[in-house]
């Protein structure tokens, strides 16, 4: 088709790929909404059961279901990755993951071994191997850039993730006794939040953000190093545990130097932006790159043993808003120019421009949705009954995402069924 930026925009897969995965996370993300709408404020307890169940439905529900359709679309055209059978590849993963899913929140709430048992089957195992594929792919390709060397080192971390949430979910469900139970936890979490999500952002973030808001790149010292950093900081605290159990101490704040100095710099970035009107999707990366650095405060600060009963309450919200922010911030670039690239591609003469798919308006308004929603979520913790108000806010955002996703498939069917095609004329 074309390259720009080093894309390769012949391989991406059919749109219905990449929308589906994304109407599975902001489905997971209505029922995470109305989940905390009736819990309350203890779903940001992470270790109560319905903190554990709030925990795994986003990050596994909403953030995964998200990452996974943007790998499927990023893999062919950033990386150069081919997906052969991508339908056919999708429905094979996306399947059993919602089973899995749903029988790990079952597991949390009944401690049933066979809802543990169905969460190791369904989808420990079907993305633990699409964890490995990906992965080989990637080391199979001949040359990288900084993006796809990122997506890789994140893809790894996906793996040890899914690996050892494998052995969490046979020790609750008693399959084996789980003596190492805490330090995998803390592995588990550690590879989770920074190996895998923080890091793919980051990696991604060294393509779109140049391309889409024609930005100046990042330090090539950032590009090159800083995803090795952290998979250097995981593995070492992780192994360096066994033997000093305080090297989580000294590993927390400098991964949480490393973000903060990421965040600083990518904000610096926007800032010097050759296009100056900024649109929703700026806010979105400036709201969620300043989570980030409120985050990785709030983690050098708790390194030091500075915080209350409060602080992984606070924690938890801000990494939160820095990956929805982003996601948001993403699925509003992606999802329009997708349809438009699509029909476009097939010669559609009508096919509508990205501004005609999402108006910049629309996504204005999820911006105080969202907004507003984390601002309840930040007064909820000296005021706890406006969790369930929050939890009402997530259910509004996910809903408003949801029919944006919808609305953007039902046009890009209408089109195909009723718009012209250009056709070449046949010479004589």
């Amino acid at each position: 088709m074309f390259d720009q930026n080093g894309l390769s925009l012949d391989q991406a897969p059919p749109i219905a790929v990449v929308l589906r995965f994304y109407v599975m996370g902001a489905s997971f993300g209505v029922i995470a909404g109305a989940y905390m709408a009736w819990q309350g404020m203890i779903v940001l307890e992470p270790y109560s059961f319905p903190g554990r169940i709030m925990t795994h439905l986003m990050t596994l529900g909403v953030m995964l279901s998200f990452m996974l359709g943007a790998l499927f679309q990023m893999l062919p055209v950033v990386a150069g990755v081919a997906l052969q059978s991508p339908v056919k590849l999708s429905v094979t993963i996306q399947i059993p993951f919602a089973v899995g899913v749903v029988s790990l929140l079952w597991g949390f709430e009944s401690g049933a071994w066979w809802a543990f048992a169905g969460t190791i089957i369904f989808l420990g195992i079907p993305l633990g191997v699409l964890a490995l594929f990906l992965t080989v792919k990637l080391f199979r390709m001949a040359q990288h850039s900084a993006a796809s060397r990122g997506i890789r080192m994140a893809l790894v971390a996906l793996g040890i993730v899914v690996v050892l949430g494998v052995y969490l979910a046979g020790a609750y469900g008693g399959v084996w006794n789980g003596e190492l139970f805490f330090p995998i936890r803390v592995t588990h979490y550690s590879f989770g939040l920074f190996g895998w999500m923080a890091l793919l952002i980051v990696a991604i973030s060294f393509q779109v953000v140049e391309m889409f808001y024609v930005t100046p790149p990042h330090p090539e010292w950032m590009r090159r190093g800083l995803p090795g950093a952290f998979v250097v900081l995981l593995a070492g605290a992780s192994v360096g545990q066994f033997w000093f159990p305080v090297v989580w101490d000294i590993a927390d704040p400098l991964l949480g130097l490393l973000l903060l100095i990421y965040a600083g710099i990518t904000l610096r970035r926007f800032s010097q932006r050759k296009r100056p009107l900024a649109d929703a999707t700026v806010w979105f990366w400036r709201m969620g790159l300043g989570s980030l650095a409120a985050f990785a405060l709030l983690l050098l600060l708790s390194s030091l043993g500075i915080g209350g009963s409060w602080m992984s309450a606070l924690m938890s919200i801000t990494f939160t808003a820095f990956v929805l922010s982003i996601l948001l911030a993403m699925l509003y670039k992606i999802i329009p120019f997708l349809t438009w690239f699509h029909l476009n591609a097939q010669g559609y003469l009508t096919a509508p421009m990205m501004h005609e798919v999402i108006h910049p308006e629309t996504a204005k308004k999820h911006l105080y949705i969202h907004a507003v929603t984390f601002g309840l979520l930040l007064v909820s913790l000296p005021f706890p009954v406006l969790a369930h108000a929050a939890g009402a806010g997530l259910m509004v955002s996910f809903g408003w995402l949801l029919y944006q996703i919808v609305h953007a498939y039902f046009l890009y069917r209408y089109v195909q069924r009723t718009g012209q095609r250009f056709e070449m004329p046949i010479l004589k």
